[in-house]
């Protein structure tokens, strides 16, 4: 039995008649089974050793890449009654078509002839200002005649000023002429007066001095009146002058004043032209408002104010629309502790509701039926979840998104990160340890992924 000779006696030996031999032999079974432990054992330790790559996992829905694309409703810019539906739900409308007719129903606009009105009052007005400026032009004339004249009128009195002043220069020689006279025709009468006493000569020559006397003294007398009378007649005009002038700088500042005043009534028509402009302006404006019209080319989703008659306010959503051309992106929502791993361009992969798709998170080459998009924006605030939002759009080099995709659908997105050896992302999930933060250099590359050719709906 200890097998130290080389005879055997294993052969002579009937070991199903030996009861010890029975109760110590081992099962085929159980032989097998420790062959399948330790296979089992050898594959997981060559699994532990393979790598996987790490993700971001979230879930998100489909959106547009622009916010002019996405669902909208359309609103009342006035207050109106609903007259007319010119579309039906589901329908398709280009940009400009006319939704529906509104009526007014403000008091203050139910003319129909409001704007036609205005306009004419506008034109009065102007036609105001025109006249306005005439009588402007009118005045600032009648100011420059009126210095004119004022400029003539100085020029003749200085004229009239210059005679004046001749003829008293003249006057004052004949005045000074006759006080000479008269001084030596009174000289010669008090020599003749005293010629008589001495009886020289007779009292008729003596007689005949006194008549000279007398006559030069009248001439002093005269020569003296026309002087005072030249003065006083130079000082007339000087008066006359000053106040020619006063008169002439009271009729221009008369003229000034209404030129001003004029002015002024110019300057509050054309106020009011303004506001007459504004109002003619806000009244053919509210007049385009009564027909509601489509911004873009759309469908139209569902009528928010169905009845005809039905009164709506300023500001009030009548119809829903989703625009008819758009691109897809997907609101991706994920959480804060994962938010320092997303960075802009980078790629994430979708799995749509509604398409089928066979994924295995570590092992992108394997991975069947999702969809390449790109990080485009990243939102800095909390989402109402309390979730950050990435918006991510189609990545130009990848397959295309289902046409057949429809805002508002599921989308489960997951972001490829570092690639580690599956033991270490064992072990980083038993301690709880967030994903290995990796730079521009360890991005996973684009080749990973493979999208299903049937589900892209061509």
């Amino acid at each position: 039995m200890l097998n130290i000779s080389e005879n055997s006696v294993r052969d002579c030996i009937q070991e199903d008649q030996i009861n010890s031999l029975k109760a110590t032999d081992l099962p085929v079974a159980n032989r097998m089974f420790k062959r399948f432990l330790l296979g089992v054992l050898a594959v997981v330790l060559i699994l532990m050793f393979l790598p996987w790559r790490q993700n971001i996992q979230a879930k998100g829905k489909v959106t547009t890449l622009q916010p002019d694309q996405r669902p909208q409703t359309i609103h009342a810019t006035i207050a109106g009654r609903i007259e007319k539906w010119y579309v039906t739900e589901g329908k398709m409308v280009r940009a400009g078509d006319t939704i529906a007719h509104l009526s007014e129903i403000k008091t203050d606009y139910f003319d129909p002839q409001l704007v036609n009105r205005m306009q004419q009052q506008l034109d009065a007005k102007l036609a105001a200002i025109d006249n306005y400026d005439l009588k402007i032009k009118t005045l600032a004339d009648q100011t420059e005649t009126l210095r004119q004249e004022l400029t003539w009128k100085q020029k003749q009195l200085g004229n009239k000023q210059v005679q004046t002043e001749l003829k008293l220069a003249n006057s004052q020689a004949e005045w000074n002429q006759a006080q000479v006279d008269a001084d030596i025709a009174d000289f010669q009468f008090r020599r003749a007066d005293t010629l008589h006493q001495k009886g020289i000569i007779s009292l008729t020559e003596l007689e005949n001095k006194r008549i000279k006397k007398q006559e030069t003294a009248a001439k002093q007398m005269i020569a003296r009146n026309k002087w005072e009378e030249a003065g006083n007649e130079l000082e007339i005009i000087k008066m006359e002058a000053n106040t020619l002038l006063n008169e002439y700088l009271n009729k221009i500042a008369k003229t000034e004043s209404d030129k001003f005043s004029t002015m002024s009534t110019r300057y509050d028509a054309e106020s009011e032209v303004r506001k007459l402009q504004i109002q003619f302006s806000n009244y053919n404006a509210r007049s385009q408002f009564y027909y509601i019209v489509a911004p873009q080319d759309c469908y139209i989703t569902k009528a928010l104010k169905p009845g005809l008659g039905e009164t709506i306010k300023e500001g009030d959503a009548v119809v829903s629309i989703m625009p008819a051309h758009f691109e897809l992106a997907v609101d991706w929502y994920v959480l804060p502790q994962d938010l320092p791993l997303i960075r802009i361009n980078q790629e994430v992969r979708f799995v749509f509701d509604g398409w089928p798709a066979i994924v295995f998170k570590g092992w992108p080459g394997a991975t069947y039926g999702t969809f390449r998009g790109s990080v485009v924006a990243i939102d800095n605030t909390l989402s109402d979840n309390d979730r950050y939002r990435v918006l991510v759009a189609p990545d130009p080099e990848g397959p295309d998104w289902p046409e057949a995709l429809r805002i508002g659908s599921g989308a489960n997105g997951i972001a490829l990160l570092k690639q580690v050896p599956v033991w270490y992302e064992i072990w980083r999930k038993l301690n709880g340890f967030p994903p290995d933060f990796y730079g521009p250099e360890s991005l996973p590359e684009k080749n990973g992924f493979k999208a299903p050719v049937k589900s892209i709906v061509k």
